[in-house]
């Protein structure tokens, strides 16, 4: 744990939380979307991409920005706010229902989406009972792991994803060129909710509202790692827009070319498994699959990690005992509870054979707190909490702005596309 401030060239050694923070957002179904918007549009839509890109670095950085220049985490930001009774709020009441609602679909979700990949290299492969197994290990792991090792195995499976991706979108061959054109922004007939989905599905989670947690496990407190903190989100996400455009290569040269339609959801990917068996043989296809099961598997450890964190300091702020520290680590009670709620609750959903409401509730409750996240740091970071040399400038209100307008909208399409 790195206890006081880098040098600048020491920096770029230190980078963790946040590629922890954005492999977690970027999930299975997060590619299959990258995927689909490819096949669909071809590179027009690769200015959205980066855009997204910009706007993920912008939310992060509000939460470490936060949290290192106050001293204090997201959650304590979010029970300062007025607008409630006693210990709970409008954003805290907001948070409870969101957090226990979301963990049990979630759950459900990334076992499932972990478990795909593993049950189409293994023939005849109970798909419900590798999920169960990757919700055991992802919870031992957690469970007695400290936050070191945790960092660790999320830096080599986000290595695992890298090599896979971004491999797979080199043996395609893009057209450089024709990439290029992606850089100006257009909207091609049909394309608008594909852009917004671009923009603001990869990379963005719950677990973005944990980064600042990861900066305190870390061993980063204080102003003087600000700099430090942000090296590291900027390249966290530069990776994350990296796989983006990875897929959006493959979905533009393997499938827009050919015409070939993906399933919806985390299968869509296997279905891209037999393509590329079919063009380049088994052993890219199951190294791709293996790439799957990578970025399955960094949500479901880094949901399970850092939402804990985030639910044991909501507990603890209900108990009042918000300055133990006891109380709201990785190790409380509270942590390991939400833990086993993330896991065992959710097993029950596996069963479903098609679990369309599942797909539905997640769809919803995944685009809610976006919105939520970025409209509260608006208001935390132009506020007296923060000292005002780290409050908001014109260009953090903008893009923050920007995010909680963006989210809104995908939160109303989800809701709408429910109704």
């Amino acid at each position: 744990m790195e206890t006081t401030p880098a040098s600048p060239r020491r920096r770029w050694s230190l980078i963790g939380p946040g590629l922890v923070a954005a492999a977690t957002g970027v999930g299975a179904g997060d590619l299959v979307a990258t995927l689909v918007a490819g096949s669909r549009f071809g590179y027009a839509l690769l200015w959205a991409a980066i855009v997204g890109a910009i706007v993920k670095v912008a939310l992060a950085e509000g939460v470490g920005r936060w949290t290192l220049s106050t001293g204090r985490t997201m959650f304590d930001g979010w029970s300062s706010l007025p607008g409630g009774a006693g210990r709970l709020n409008w954003a805290t009441l907001y948070f409870a229902i969101y957090v226990v609602i979301w963990g049990f679909v979630y759950g459900a979700t990334a076992m499932t989406a972990s478990a795909l990949p593993l049950a189409a290299l293994i023939p005849g492969a109970d798909i419900k009972l590798i999920g169960m197994a990757s919700g055991l290990i992802g919870l031992g792991l957690v469970w007695f792991g400290g936050y070191g090792l945790f960092e660790k195995v999320m830096a080599g499976l986000v290595g695992v994803m890298f090599v896979t991706v971004v491999g797979l979108a080199l043996i395609v061959a893009p057209d450089v060129p024709r990439l290029f054109t992606g850089l100006w922004p257009t909207l091609p007939e049909g394309s608008g909710f594909y852009t917004l989905g671009l923009i603001g599905g990869v990379g963005g989670t719950i677990t973005m509202a944990a980064y600042g947690y990861w900066l305190n496990a870390k061993g980063w407190r204080g102003p003087e790692w600000m700099g430090t903190m942000r090296i590291d989100n900027r390249v966290a996400y530069a990776v994350t827009a990296l796989f983006v455009i990875a897929m959006l290569v493959v979905g533009a040269e393997l499938l827009f070319a050919a015409g070939v339609a993906l399933q919806s959801g985390d299968r869509g990917l296997l279905d891209l498994g037999e393509v590329l068996a079919d063009r380049f043989g088994r052993g890219v296809a199951t190294l791709f699959l293996i790439g799957f099961w990578a970025a399955g598997f960094t949500s479901l450890i880094g949901v399970w990690q850092g939402v804990g964190l985030l639910f044991a300091d909501f507990w603890a702020h209900m108990t009042g005992r918000a300055g133990e520290e006891a109380v709201r680590g990785q190790k409380s009670p509270a942590a390991r509870a939400y833990m086993l709620w993330l896991t065992f609750p959710p097993m029950a959903l596996l069963f479903l054979e098609r679990p369309f409401a599942l797909i539905v509730a997640y769809g919803v409750l995944g685009s809610l707190f976006m919105p939520f996240l970025a409209g509260t740091l608006i208001w935390l970071l132009n506020s007296p909490r923060t000292p005002p040399e780290w409050r908001n400038g014109w260009v953090s209100n903008l893009l923050l702005g920007a995010a909680a307008l963006l989210f809104a909208v995908l939160a109303e399409r989800e809701i709408l596309g429910l109704l």
